[in-house]
């Protein structure tokens, strides 16, 4: 990791990762106990749904901490990381 900042949302973030980890696990125990395809795709698009969440969160922190200072500081190398790291998660 480039650096070690916390952030107000870190907490957050990671209980919604340690729920989401749970629900993939039980969309695993659903697809080996053979459930409907339908149950299993609706609950992969609850865990879809949940990560873009995560996403989302981390993306409004980083802005309000991250891209504000580096604004400050005039460090444009923070916008292009942010504009490509945006660009992988949309992908």
């Amino acid at each position: 990791m480039e650096n070690s900042r916390r952030h107000e949302n870190t907490k957050a973030v990671i209980n919604r990762i340690s729920r989401v980890t749970g629900h993939m696990e039980a969309v695993k125990k659903m697809v080996e106990d053979g459930r409907d395809c339908s149950d299993v795709l609706i609950q992969l698009s609850a865990v879809r749904s949940a990560i873009n969440n995560i996403g989302r969160i981390i993306l409004q922190d980083h802005i309000n901490h991250c891209v504000v200072d580096a604004a400050k500081s005039g460090d444009k190398q923070v916008l292009d990381d942010l504009n490509d790291a945006i660009a992988k998660f949309l992908k």
